[in-house]
């Protein structure tokens, strides 16, 4: 299980919108580690939406409250070199298959506004994780960061998810509305062969990329089915 760990967290607002990326994502666990605001004030709760639960919920505490879990991963924006193996992070993607694991208890640090978690804090970690931006403007939004990791944990869990009930075409499927594209293709007239061989091969590329889902594939269907009567 993973706990959202916010290290001396310096504005409401940041706190109340971690707290709406959280739910977006389904973890509800969220420890404060001495805030320097109130994470049930006003602007927090305006900010988090309809996550209000997750900041009503959420702990409060010192440092100590972090020796209870059996991992700690870190947050950084700032890179070392090779030899600086306190700053050799993974990337999100790269964390997330250890991390989705429900078996650790593990708590994933981010750091304050201003300066993220200083070097005791990071040396602390078990796990380190870094998020690729550009060179120069690297530090995002406290929010930003959170939901970055937590939809690559999430991915990486596979839990199902607002599109879970999607269903796309399978390569069989495909094959079948290509037969109906030459079906339609044959009786047309093109001033060469290689011209009506292009189409072939123009609308084989087309539907061997494209990402149909089964509802789209049915429609196509019909379509053509339409066209033959």
């Amino acid at each position: 299980m993973t706990t959202v760990v916010l290290i001396e967290p310096e504005k409401e607002e940041n706190i109340g919108r971690v707290a709406r990326v959280m739910k977006n994502f389904g973890f509800t666990k969220l420890l404060l580690i001495s805030p320097k605001c109130s994470h049930l004030g006003t602007k927090a709760m305006a900010l988090a939406s309809h996550a209000d639960d997750v900041l009503k919920k959420a702990k409060v505490g010192g440092k100590d409250a972090l020796e209870g879990f059996d991992c700690l991963v870190g947050t950084t924006a700032i890179l070392g070199t090779d030899s600086n193996v306190l700053r050799s992070p993974l990337l999100p993607r790269e964390a997330a298959p250890l991390l989705a694991k429900k078996k650790r208890s593990i708590a994933l640090l981010f750091g304050r506004e201003s300066s993220g978690l200083n070097n005791e804090e990071l040396r602390q970690c078990d796990l380190l994780v870094t998020i690729p931006t550009a060179r120069n403007y690297s530090t995002m939004n406290l929010s930003q960061a959170v939901g970055i990791v937590l939809y690559e944990v999430f991915v990486a869990s596979g839990r199902e998810h607002a599109a879970s009930h999607i269903r796309f075409a399978r390569r069989k499927d495909k094959d079948i509305l290509l037969r109906q594209v030459y079906s339609a293709l044959d009786p047309m007239d093109f001033h060469t062969p290689g011209k009506k061989e292009a189409q072939r091969r123009v609308w084989k590329r087309i539907i061997g990329k494209s990402f149909l889902t089964k509802k789209e594939f049915m429609a196509l269907m019909g379509f053509f089915k339409k066209i033959r009567t």
